[in-house]
């Protein structure tokens, strides 16, 4: 699985160079040296392309509505655009006052440098966005949380045709209902596709070493230049922000995913307000314990998550728990088995992998989580003060 990624940018040799980029139309101009698709396309003139034969979904009221809120986003990395090139993405007007929501690795250089660490994350130099009537302004970046991959920039409205769009609730998506992309793939801005949400529990790559659960995917076509821009259902209201693609050829394969937006919209009102976001953090890597596997190592429930790493110094070490050393292959899986099972987290049962991280996301740093496991045959509750993950990641 990789990101969409923003559509790259050659290194610039001048200043000179980099104006003409920033100040002319994006598209072939823009192309790298090996893209191989050479066909001439006026990137200036909206592509909407319509897959979806979903029945009672009107793409092109979805596309009419939604579009004018849709931007292209240029950055440049090097210093004064004399280095280090730079490139395109997309992103979504949400507000009156110029904010726009963005992929974070679409503003800084974790996908050229592969940093996992946010220290070693940076933002670019400078950032533009282009409107769809082709307005074109600086922006200014207020803050980027690489564990959601998530950004937000802002623009001075006064003079711009701003038309920020509705963000709907991406806990009410059901598998099978339909959803349309729009963004700037391979510098083709204002391009529209459709498909439907493939599946709402995913896990997939954030910019640091912790993943993004709850994941969307979707068939709607995601390429390079589709990053940060808004996945729509059919009320038009944003339900995630196209982030990464699973391909072997660099391009579309019909498995795109996206950042779900009710995870967005906590990043981005931490960053509205402190140009940062803290996560809770536990410190322990999970396994699902289905019940085959449950059977397996003699443990008595039907549902949990099997505890299999514990890192030294963590809030979870500090409480007690336990990973276990046993380890062996079962059905296919390396288990490491002998640790404590998490049943409950706050009351909450746990199913899967992944649910812990959704049972603890509601609560901050300095909160305290009581979780519900078995350990040795016998269930106890254990109660955890949670750390901040910025802390863990600097650490």
């Amino acid at each position: 699985m990789s990101r969409a990624s923003r559509l790259r940018l050659p290194a610039l040799a001048a200043g000179a160079a980099m104006i003409a980029l920033v100040l002319g139309a994006c598209g072939e101009n823009m192309a790298t040296p090996d893209e191989t698709d050479t066909t001439a396309t006026d990137a200036t003139t909206p592509t909407v392309a319509v897959n979806s034969s979903v029945a009672g979904f009107d793409a092109q009221q979805v596309y009419a509505d939604a579009a004018p809120s849709v931007v292209t986003i240029i950055s440049i990395l090097g210093d004064g655009g004399l280095s280090g090139g730079g490139g395109q993405g997309s992103g979504f007007v949400i507000s009156d006052s110029g904010e726009i929501v963005t992929n974070a690795h679409v503003v800084t250089d974790a996908e050229d440098t592969g940093a996992s660490n946010p220290s070693d994350i940076h933002e670019a130099k400078q950032v533009y966005v282009e409107f769809g009537d082709h307005n074109q302004v600086p922006a200014d970046i207020v803050g980027f949380d690489p564990n959601a991959d998530v950004a937000l920039i802002k623009v001075d409205p006064d003079g711009l045709d701003i038309q920020p769009i509705e963000l709907g609730n991406s806990d009410d998506l059901a598998v099978g209902q339909p959803v349309a992309a729009i963004g700037s793939p391979f510098g083709q801005q204002q391009s529209l596709s459709t498909g439907i949400v493939s599946a709402t529990d995913r896990s997939i790559d954030s910019l640091t070493q912790f993943k993004i659960d709850g994941g969307i995917q979707t068939d709607a076509s995601i390429n390079p230049g589709n990053s940060g821009g808004p996945l729509i259902d059919a009320d038009g209201e944003v339900i995630g922000i196209d982030q990464q693609i699973n391909t072997t050829s660099g391009g579309n394969e019909g498995v795109g995913f996206a950042v779900p937006i009710n995870l967005a919209k906590r990043s981005i009102d931490q960053l509205r307000d402190n140009g940062e976001v803290s996560y809770p953090y536990l410190g322990v890597a999970t396994m699902t314990l289905f019940p085959q596997l449950a059977e397996r190592l003699g443990v008595d429930t039907d549902h949990g998550v099997l505890i299999t790493q514990v890192n030294p110094g963590s809030p979870a070490d500090e409480a007690g728990l336990k990973a276990g050393n046993d380890r062996f292959r079962f059905q296919a899986q390396q288990v490491i088995g002998g640790g404590d099972v998490i049943v409950e987290a706050d009351g909450d049962q746990l199913e899967q992998d992944g649910d812990l991280a959704t049972a603890i996301l509601d609560k901050e740093p300095g909160d305290t989580v009581t979780l519900k496991i078995i350990r040795d045959g016998k269930t106890e509750d254990v109660d955890v003060t949670l750390g901040d993950r910025n802390d863990a990641e600097s650490g």
